[in-house]
């Protein structure tokens, strides 16, 4: 059985179920404004075997429950932009489910263009937000180990991007891309969530476009003078996108999402056949 969360409530587990495989996305990060550094993708956790967990490592072991009972989801909200340019925004929320907590993504950071106010460092989170150009040097937000990778730092006058679940965000002198989320088939379609967002950029002449979002729901950094970034894509947990030049303010985060995946278990009538009960121990199926 398989149960997907997208807004919190509770998960009831089937009777003789002891472990769940999950994935477990929190909220990612705000985009920056004023040229801003992309949002952090929210935390990537995933006990699912083969496919990997954020920031490059292995599936964590499955969740150990009691069948019959009653567990409580909680998914996070993705990171509100700021009011104005050089106001940074918020961070994602945590999401959780059986006793496994998933980390915020962080804030990309903000500057005011026309006085460099300072507000440019990207924040630590689940993946880290991407920090924003300015005449002085930010430093990009690191991710939580086994969940997100860092932001990724700017060169004036770009910024750079968010960080993902897989890979790190681009510095701006690459594009300012956020970086690429985690792919995970746990429903039976391989799906990716958790990418951050892209850099935001000052629009005209010779500088490039805003970045790209990251592969799994990241916001684009904004591409025009002013302009706000793009809002990541809701349950995804994707960071959001940078915004532009004077007046350009970031866009939101990615709300998280909870998948639960119990093992279909088979439960023998009073007679069966010899050949079915041994098939069903090697498959793990037998109860």
């Amino acid at each position: 059985q398989i149960t997907t969360f997208n807004s919190s409530g509770t998960l009831t587990t089937q009777p003789l179920t002891n472990s769940v495989q999950y994935v477990i996305v929190a909220g990612g990060g705000a985009g920056g404004g004023g040229i801003g550094g992309g949002g952090g993708a929210g935390g990537y956790r995933s006990s699912v075997s083969g496919e990997n967990t954020g920031g490059g490592a292995s599936a964590e072991s499955l969740a150990p429950v009691s069948g019959n009972s009653a567990y409580p989801i909680v998914i996070g909200g993705g990171g509100a932009k700021g009011g104005a340019e050089a106001t940074k925004g918020s961070p994602g929320v945590n999401s959780s489910a059986v006793g496994i907590t998933s980390t915020a993504g962080g804030v990309g950071g903000s500057v005011a263009v026309r006085n460099n106010t300072p507000n440019g460092d990207g924040d630590d989170g689940g993946s880290g937000g991407g920090s924003n150009r300015t005449d002085s040097t930010p430093s990009a937000g690191a991710g939580v180990s086994g969940q997100g990778f860092a932001g990724g730092a700017s060169q004036s006058p770009f910024s750079g991007g968010g960080g993902g679940a897989s890979e790190t965000g681009q510095t701006a002198g690459s594009s300012a891309q956020g970086g690429d989320g985690v792919a995970s088939a746990i429903t039976g379609s391989s799906v990716t969530r958790a990418g951050g967002g892209g850099g935001g950029h000052y629009g005209g002449g010779p500088f490039p476009d805003g970045g790209a979002g990251g592969a799994g729901g990241g916001g684009t950094g904004n591409t025009s003078d002013p302009g706000s970034g793009s809002n990541a894509t809701g349950n995804t947990g994707g960071g959001g996108g940078g915004g532009s030049g004077n007046l350009g303010l970031g866009g939101n985060g990615g709300s998280g999402v909870v998948i639960i995946k119990e093992p279909a278990l088979f439960i023998a009538s009073t007679v069966w056949d010899i050949r079915t009960v041994f098939r069903k121990i090697v498959e793990d199926e037998w109860t």
